[in-house]
């Protein structure tokens, strides 16, 4: 089942092979902020359906992570990351983190969430 997402003012979309089974809670101090559930997916089970010019891009600390935003309403709408379930990051395992928030016609309720503790972690 494909599952489709936009930013507010629906100048952000993108387009996702399939529905989260879980949504990850992160308690680092930007997530924190931010306030969004991720959802991860390979790169290939994501796919921005609009101009990727109305995409901006806000990178801190390492710069390691990509953290996507829609460059007119603001809305924080994906990440590009390594995969970091090691603790390390391993760049050979790129995901992509989608904010689920963000999901159309998903009910967001029907999924366990599960708390990173992103705050003493990282």
């Amino acid at each position: 089942m494909a599952l489709k997402g936009s930013c507010h003012c629906g100048g952000t979309t993108f387009e996702l092979s399939e529905a989260p089974r879980e949504v990850t809670r992160c308690t680092c101090s930007f997530c924190s902020k931010r306030g969004s559930l991720w959802a991860y997916y390979k790169p290939e089970q994501f796919q921005l359906t609009s101009p990727p010019e109305q995409v901006a891009t806000y990178r801190w600390g390492s710069k390691t992570i990509q953290h996507h935003f829609c460059a007119t309403c603001g809305c924080g709408t994906y990440t590009e990351t390594p995969d970091w379930s090691t603790g390390e990051p391993d760049f050979d395992n790129p995901k992509i983190s989608i904010n689920a928030r963000l999901f159309d016609d998903f009910d967001l309720e029907a999924v366990p969430v599960t708390v990173i503790d992103g705050k003493n972690l990282w």
